[in-house]
């Protein structure tokens, strides 16, 4: 059943921009909002499909790690894309996209704009306060989807130590509460905005993320037993890594970010 502030919410956002398709599904606890949107798109399930849920008790991030949902404390949602076919080519900058989308919406509801981390975080100096996941289905076919998740810290919680050492909250950032709905209601219409200029014109979302993103130049890193400094991204959304024999594009892995 959708929570009522929920509710209200996403009404005035129907009222304001009736041209949005979403369907919004919540749920009071799911394990995770990933699965149960794939299995939506897996069943033809249109794109503005949404799962959220006020907890997920096995909820994940990159590379298989969980991702800590504990109940009321985050906005935890999973929304499904159908990228045309004839964007196939933008869609390695789509979780890219999706980071311009949910900073988007976080300013357009709090007044707050965060950074963005390559490449797929959101953060507020070096602490995380919200991760994004894109896993993509049938890609290549007629019915290829893209499940996009967001999982948005919004105010402090006890988190596991490992976690709540590199984590961060709106509420904390802002030091008052946080209107989830409204919240919902912005990144929903940002993802659905944004998703639609990825797929006209992808230049502008490598514009706006690289503008969000200070990280991405002159940050040193570590990966697969190799450092360097960040020297941005290229118009495909790989990182670009300076070390001491080049220049290396990084598409994926496993990066040690010193902040």
């Amino acid at each position: 059943m959708m929570p009522d502030d929920l509710t209200a919410a996403l009404g005035a956002l129907r009222g304001r921009r009736p041209d949005l398709r979403l369907d919004v599904r919540w749920h009071a606890a799911v394990e995770s909002t990933m699965d149960v949107a794939s299995a939506l798109a897996s069943a033809g399930a249109d794109a503005g499909a949404v799962v959220g849920a006020d907890q997920q008790t096995a909820g994940r991030g990159r590379r298989g790690r969980g991702w800590a949902s504990p109940p009321g404390a985050g906005l935890y949602f999973s929304f499904v894309a159908r990228p045309p076919a004839h964007a196939n080519a933008s869609l390695p900058l789509l979780t890219l996209a999706a980071g311009v989308a949910v900073r988007h919406g976080i300013h357009a509801a709090v007044g707050f704009a965060p950074d963005l981390k390559w490449p797929n975080d959101v953060m507020v100096g070096g602490r995380k306060l919200a991760g994004i996941l894109a896993e993509g289905q049938a890609v290549g076919t007629a019915s290829q989807a893209v499940v996009i998740g967001v999982g948005l810290n919004l105010q402090p919680s006890s988190y596991p130590p490992e976690v709540a050492a590199r984590a961060t909250s709106l509420a904390g950032e802002l030091g008052r509460a946080v209107e989830r709905g409204s919240l919902l209601a912005e990144v929903l219409a940002a993802l659905s905005d944004h998703l639609a200029t990825l797929e006209r014109t992808p230049g502008d979302i490598l514009r706006a993320w690289r503008a969000a993103s200070p990280s991405a130049n002159g940050t040193r890193v570590e990966w697969d037993g190799r450092s360097g400094t960040t020297a941005g991204v290229d118009d495909s959304g790989a990182l670009m890594i300076r070390t001491a024999s080049g220049v290396e594009r990084v598409i994926a892995g496993e990066l040690s970010w010193y902040l």
